[in-house]
Formats: structure tokens, sequence, C-alpha cells
């Protein structure tokens, strides 16, 4: 068991966690979720020190809108997520700081505004319908991975609705460069905590780097064939090709956009495709939850194909998804760093101290959830959630950088769970819960596999 030199409560919430160096390394290699301090899930502050670092750990609502939004200007994403994320994606919107990431996101909105959400509809729900045709020549029966099959199904998405249908990407080795490339991000997160160089060898370091390099030459290689043959106007590439910096008239060089373009293909899609494996493997293993969502899928449908008109009517499929992004959330975890000193609630945040919200441990903190640990929709009903303080539930980050895309991945998902469930139900193959880690985002640490059967009376 870990070795703990003190847990100290105090009287105002603050919970202090000593922690030797050894056990902290031990604990990210094995999964860097599993690194959380004790108290994460009961108390409303954790103060962490390891090897003369403060890490403050954020659980109370009130004190997280505090930091991200009042105190958004005195934050900066932390060396870490840099080191891990840098090499791959750039400069690009997740990555980026200060006035560099501002013009990026004012650039990139008009894509992702309300309005224009809706003309995706018919390429995410042609998707999930290719999807669907895929499993029925699987047959009856089949055991999928369930994890590959929503990746493949959002990967199309994401290609058809911001690259006009690829601009020549190899959608497959993408996807698995994706894979190599996260596979040792513990080992990055360990030797960042030792402070050791980035070039450090670690094991599954050379298959990264390959990784890498091929995924920004593809991403590269993109930009170059759409500056040549452009393709309309109506697609994110498009949009960022016209964007210019409102201040100085700059427009974005072919680094920025493959940059951009980068973060959007492998967040874009990886965070929804976990986001509905999760939520696929729930629901094996609820019943009743499934059918609730299949009479809503009928009723609006009225028995015949899902049209994009009938996707905002579908309230339940979304308070399916949003209780499986609070178990699992998709990016378990938030890191920033001060620039300069402030005062949290009874905590003095010194310059150069780290402020991590656990999201994991937020979404299911024994102060804030009835039950945390039981998967129960309900708890999204309009009642329910609007009781709730917005700041307890973020599994899209919250603040000014808040995932531009939270819009698009939540209205897609419910697209694809409409389709996918109104055909044909996953059964589940028992055994052990699967156990969540995280890799950049919150995988399952095994594929899940899940049996595929033909509904009655599907469409």
């Amino acid at each position: 068991m870990e070795r703990q030199s003190a847990v100290v409560p105090s009287g105002d919430g603050l919970v202090t966690v000593d922690r030797s160096l050894a056990a902290m390394l031990v604990a990210m290699l094995r999964d860097p979720l599993s690194a959380l301090p004790p108290g994460v899930f009961d108390a409303p502050l954790v103060m962490e020190r390891v090897a003369g670092r403060r890490r403050l750990h954020l659980l109370d609502p009130a004190l997280i809108q505090d930091a991200l939004v009042r105190h958004a200007d005195d934050l900066v994403k932390t060396d870490d997520i840099r080191r891990v994320l840098g090499p791959a994606l750039g400069e690009g919107l997740l990555t980026a700081e200060g006035a560099h990431w501002r013009w990026q996101r004012r650039g990139a909105a008009p894509a992702f505004a309300a309005a224009r959400l809706g003309a995706f509809l018919p390429a995410m729900l042609a998707a999930a319908e290719a999807t669907a045709s895929r499993w029925a020549a699987r047959g009856d029966g089949a055991v999928l991975d369930i994890g590959h099959e929503t990746t493949v199904t959002t990967f199309d998405i994401i290609v058809a609705t911001m690259l006009s249908g690829g601009a020549g990407l190899d959608v497959g080795r993408v996807e698995r460069s994706v894979d190599d490339y996260l596979a040792p991000t513990a080992w990055v997160f360990a030797l960042g905590l030792l402070g050791l160089p980035s070039w450090t060898p670690y094991p599954g370091r050379r298959r990264a780097a390959a990784a890498k390099r091929f995924f920004r030459g593809a991403m590269r290689a993109a930009v170059a064939r759409r500056r040549a043959a452009p393709a309309g106007d109506d697609d994110l590439v498009s949009l960022l090709l016209a964007s210019a910096d409102p201040d100085t008239g700059r427009r974005m060089t072919d680094d920025e956009l493959a940059d951009n373009i980068a973060t959007f293909i492998a967040a874009g899609h990886e965070t929804t495709a976990n986001g509905l494996a999760w939520t696929l493997h729930l629901l094996s293993r609820h019943p009743a939850e499934e059918e609730r969502l299949v009479a809503e899928v009928r009723r609006v449908t009225g028995g015949g194909p899902v049209r994009p008109e009938h996707v905002g009517r579908l309230p339940y499929t979304r308070a399916v998804f949003e209780e499986a992004m609070r178990l699992y959330p998709p990016a378990p975890l938030i890191a920033r760093q001060a620039l300069r000193p402030f005062t949290l609630g009874p905590v003095r945040v010194e310059a150069g101290t780290a402020l991590v919200v656990p999201i994991h441990a937020l979404h299911r903190h024994r102060l804030l959830w009835e039950e945390p640990e039981r998967f129960d929709p309900g708890r999204f009903s309009p009642e329910r959630a609007g009781a709730r303080h917005r700041y307890s539930f973020m599994p899209f980050g919250a603040g000014p950088r808040i995932c531009i895309g939270a819009g698009f991945a939540t209205l897609e998902a419910v697209a694809i769970l409409a389709v996918l469930l109104g055909r044909f139900r996953l059964d589940s193959l028992g055994g052990p819960e699967p156990r969540p880690a995280m890799r950049v985002t919150l995988r399952p640490a095994t594929p899940i596999r899940l049996r595929l059967r033909a509904r009655d009376g599907g469409p």
C-alpha cells in the first residue's frame, strides 16, 4: 500500500497530504489516475506536497469557478500537459496560451456556433448508419471491441464535418498513430515529475515519436492539399483559412493550421469515442435504462429512421450520455499553474503552485452526489440538474477555456446512440467492471467487448 507520511484535515475543509516522491512515481506509472491523493472524494480542498512541490486539488464547485473564471488570467497550463501534448498538437487551441490562444479561439468559434451545429447532423447520422450497416454484416451474436467501433464512427464524422471528406488522410493509420502516441503518457508525466529532460528514454518512446512524425506530417499534407484545392466554405479548415487576428490582421501560417487540425482530429474524435464506449458499456449492464432510451427514440421517430429534426427531442438519450460522462469523464483532469499569487478560499496560492481539478473525483465526490457510484441518468433531468452548482459537472472543462466542441460532441453522441440502439442491443459479457485508465483521456485499461444482438422491431 502507498505510504502517506501525513494526511491532516483542517477546520476549513482543507486536507494537507505529504507524499514521498517514490510513492508518487509508483502510482503515476501504474496510472496517473491512481496517483490522485487521499481525500479527493471527500474533502473540498486537498493540498498535496511532494518533494517540495505543492499541488492544490479543487473539489469545491464555487472555488473551481473562482479559479477558472475570476483568476483565469492568473493561470496557465502546467508544464506536464504541454510536455505530453505539445509535440503532437503544437500550438493549437488546446495547448496555446494568451493572445495566441484567444485569436485562434475567435477564428474557430464560428464553426461551432449553435446555429451551425444542426448542419452537421446529416453527416453524423450518415456515419452512424454506416456503422449500423457494418454491424449488421457482422451478424447476430458477434462480439465487438466497442471502443474501436465508436472510434471509427466519430473519426468518420470529424473527417466529414471538419475536413470535407478527409483531405486525403489515411484514417486507419491516423487512428493508430493517436493510440501509439498516447500509450506511454504515464512515463512522460513521471519523467516530468522528476524534472528530467524530454529526450530521456522511456518504454514506448521510439514508437510514440514515429507516431508523432507521421501524424504531424499527415496534418501538414492535408493543409497543403487544401491550400492548393479549396473545398467550399463550410468546414473548419475553410473557416481557419479565412480567419485573421482582428487586432493585427495576421492569418494562420500552414504550421498553425496543421496544429489546429491536429487538435480537432486528435481531441475531437477521441473524447467522444471514449464517452460513447463507456455509455454503451453502462447500458449493457443496466437494461432498464437502455429500454427507456429505446422507447424514447421510437416514440420520437415513430419507429422510422432517425432524422436530423429528431435529435434535439431526445432528452433522456442526452441524459444517459451525460451520466456516463459523469462516471467516466473523457478528460479526467484539468491542471493549471499559478503565474502570480492570489487567494482562493482559505488558501493563499503562491506563484508556481499547480492547481488541479480532478474531474473524475469531482464527479464522484461524496459531498456533491448522492450514491455517486450508481448509474442514474435521472440526475440529468432538468429539475435535478438545475439544482446543482454549474461547476459540479464539467466533462468539457469550464471557464474561458471550456471545450469549444462541447455542443458538437453532445449532439454527435445523441445521434449515434439513437441510430445504433434503435437497431441493436449490446449485451455485457459479464466479468468485473472495466478499470478506467488515464492516457490524457479516460480510456478502459483493457478493451470493452460487447455482444451484438439485433433488436426486434428496429427500423
